[in-house]
């Protein structure tokens, strides 16, 4: 990989990939003039409705950003169905593309809210990585479905029984506080029906999930509120599915990570559970469930 966009190096004790992206050290944190992702900014020159282009400051050698909408102001969680649809749209086809490249064996689309984790810019964007290999997350995840059969229809079966962590669900996508969430108030969103990656959404089940992202992700908002002008609730999101070479074994489903404990509380990840690889979670996942129902 070039230096342009990061190093691979293979960590001897655990033999997982590090990269190396020392190019990004000295990539702006905020724009110096206006927004750039706003109708004629630098990344927008023209009109759009949804958008999606290659990091200037890439991680990967196939890194993309994606714009949601050209309203500055809007989020996921804020956008009419119509327009979370379109973005799920463009997630499938961005992925199909990537994985059609000989260099890319799996693509992640995630998003980073809010300047707690680290987005320099407010105007909802998320972003695709393209990796040449299969994660180690997403991998441990597969060889648990090879040996015990999916996990993420289990889960989802057995919470929508249970009811008592379930938080929305819309049509065939269930949102869920997961029995052992390892953040607070981290949910999990997945499809009922076992589908392996974006590309094989149908329409309908791509109409639910737009509706679910709006729905659980606005009961964030709806948490902590804050006073007018106050920061929105930040949160990390990520979708895991299948890689280039497809299986059985894989089942699109999302991860979500906020990095708050209570109103203004940061949640901090401590050196024991970096350490050990054992997340601590102070807040009863039950509980959290509850709050974000009545949220």
């Amino acid at each position: 990989m070039s230096e342009s966009n990061g190093e691979m190096r293979l960590d001897p004790l655990t033999r997982e990939w590090v990269n190396i992206v020392g190019h990004r050290q000295s990539r702006p944190n905020l724009p110096t003039e206006g927004c750039p992702f706003c109708p004629g900014g630098l990344e927008a020159p023209e009109a759009y409705d949804v958008r999606s282009f290659p990091n200037r400051w890439p991680a990967l050698g196939a890194a993309e950003v994606v714009l949601f909408a050209p309203d500055h102001d809007a989020s996921l969680a804020t956008l009419p169905v119509t327009q979370v649809r379109k973005v799920i749209d463009m997630w499938a086809d961005r992925t199909e593309a990537l994985l059609r490249r000989p260099d890319v064996e799996y693509v992640l689309v995630f998003e980073n809210r809010g300047r707690e984790v680290g987005a320099t810019i407010d105007h909802p964007h998320g972003q695709i990585y393209g990796y040449p290999f299969v994660p180690p997350v997403p991998e441990k995840e597969a060889q648990v479905a090879r040996e015990h059969g999916c996990p993420v229809c289990s889960e989802a079966a057995a919470e929508l029984a249970d009811g008592s962590r379930v938080v929305a669900r819309h049509g065939d996508w269930l949102a869920y506080v997961p029995e052992a969430a390892g953040y607070p108030y981290g949910m999990r969103f997945a499809p009922l029906t076992h589908a392996a990656a974006f590309p094989d959404l149908d329409a309908a089940g791509r109409d639910d999930l737009a509706a679910l992202l709006i729905d659980a992700l606005g009961r964030y908002d709806r948490l902590f509120p804050v006073p007018d002008g106050g920061a929105p609730f930040p949160y990390l999101l990520w979708f895991h599915q299948a890689p280039a070479a497809g299986g059985a074994e894989w089942h699109l489903h999302a991860h979500t990570a906020p990095p708050l404990r209570a109103a203004g509380v940061a949640r901090f990840v401590a050196s024991g559970e970096l350490g050990s690889g054992t997340l601590s979670n102070p807040v009863v996942p039950e509980l959290a469930a509850r709050a974000l129902r009545d949220a």
